[in-house]
């Protein structure tokens, strides 16, 4: 036997790095969009975003037909709403967490929880879209913060 790969793991690879791709890009240009246009000056935003992608799993899990597989999704998407609605109440830095926190359990959710209806590049995509959001908002609190003590604005 070979090392060599398979097309169809060629195909398969090239799947879930172009699903990395997409959702990073994805992410960037979202968050340029929403700060060009001025959605990013609202608290809610983020929080709004993060509490939409928690849910996705869940939406998953309904589409392969619900039953028990449902239950865990609607934990953690609870987990989520909840960093959300935290985060919007008193500090944004908890909705970018959470966002960087849902783009980690994208990557390692796989280890302890099947993600049924998920399409299996999915973790892919939404992780890398997650943490480029986490980073995205990360920067927007950091310049608001310099702003700030520089008694630019608010």
């Amino acid at each position: 036997m070979s090392g060599a790969m398979h097309p169809q793991e060629i195909a398969d690879s090239v799947t879930i790095y172009t699903a990395f791709g997409v959702g990073a890009t994805l992410a960037a240009m979202v968050g340029m969009f929403a700060h060009v246009v001025g959605y990013d000056r609202d608290r809610a935003f983020y929080a709004a975003v993060l509490t939409v992608v928690g849910s996705l799993y869940v939406l998953f899990a309904v589409m392969a037909g619900g039953g028990p597989d449902l239950i865990p999704e609607i934990g953690f998407f609870g987990v989520f709403a909840a960093l959300a609605a935290v985060g919007f109440r008193t500090s944004l830095w908890i909705v970018a967490a959470g966002l960087a926190l849902h783009g980690a359990f994208d990557f390692v959710r796989h280890a302890f929880l099947a993600a049924p209806g998920a399409p299996e590049w999915w973790p892919a995509f939404c992780g890398s879209y997650d943490v480029v959001a986490a980073l995205g908002m990360t920067t927007l609190l950091l310049d608001k913060r310099r702003r700030v003590e520089r008694g630019i604005g608010r």
